[in-house]
């Protein structure tokens, strides 16, 4: 079903075969190597980070390109956020709330979570100002322009910014399996503690390639929908 649910995403998104076929022999690799209920919780993990960063992030990139304070305040916030070692995030963390997935959640999500942000005040920003004074002179509220005018036309962008946190999720998952986090973080850590060469290696492989797979996707997607906007410009 897993497998199948890819598969179907994938073609929804890029309506083309290698991308689909590739997405299924990874999985069905994954699975023929005896690492699939690692890479289920490392997608769950990725999945649930993703959503809680999306949520979280599109309001505030929002909120920093119609607002210069809002922007000078939160700007220096996600440097800082962008600069810091991803193993310094997990100290505050485990001071507070221990060893577990949740804790492991809320480091992944900090350390995913700037890309979105910065991505989606950037495509709002960049929206044509000829296309909003279009919109200003049909009688547009406020809110009408964002939903029906900037989000749209900034959506490329904005699925630039999901494309970046998935993979700095991704890239967060084994450390965050020092703290606890269930996935294919825990045998590649494993692997390293003991030297188990080929336990690390196919782990290793195994995270690449789910990070291909969302990659691949989320790209395409975007494709999509910048293919949509030139049309609509057109």
């Amino acid at each position: 079903m897993i497998i199948l649910a890819v598969a179907a995403l994938a073609w929804a998104a890029s309506r083309r075969w290698p991308i689909v076929i590739g997405s299924v022999v990874t999985l069905l690799l994954i699975g023929y190597f005896d690492m699939w209920e690692d890479t289920m919780r490392t997608i769950s993990m990725i999945i649930v980070c993703t959503l809680i960063s999306l949520v979280v992030g599109i309001p505030v990139g929002i909120a920093m390109a119609r607002s210069r304070r809002v922007r000078s305040v939160i700007s220096p916030i996600l440097d800082v956020m962008q600069t810091l070692p991803s193993f310094v995030y997990l100290i505050p963390v485990v001071m507070l709330m221990g060893i577990g997935r949740v804790p492991g959640l809320i480091a992944v999500v900090i350390y995913a979570i700037p890309p979105i942000i910065r991505l989606t005040d950037l495509g709002i920003r960049l929206v044509n100002k000829e296309v909003l004074e279009a919109s200003d002179a049909f009688g547009s509220s406020s809110w009408q322009k964002l939903v029906n005018v900037q989000l749209p036309l900034a959506m490329p962008t904005i699925m630039t910014g999901i494309n970046q946190t998935i993979m700095m999720a991704l890239a967060m998952v084994v450390i965050a399996s020092m703290i606890g986090v269930q996935g294919l973080g825990q045998p590649v850590l494993r692997a390293i503690n003991n030297q188990y060469f080929t336990m690390g290696i196919f782990n290793g492989l195994a995270i690449v390639g789910i990070a291909i797979i969302f990659d691949r996707i989320s790209q395409a997607f975007g494709q999509r929908l910048q293919r949509h906007k030139e049309l609509g410009h057109a």
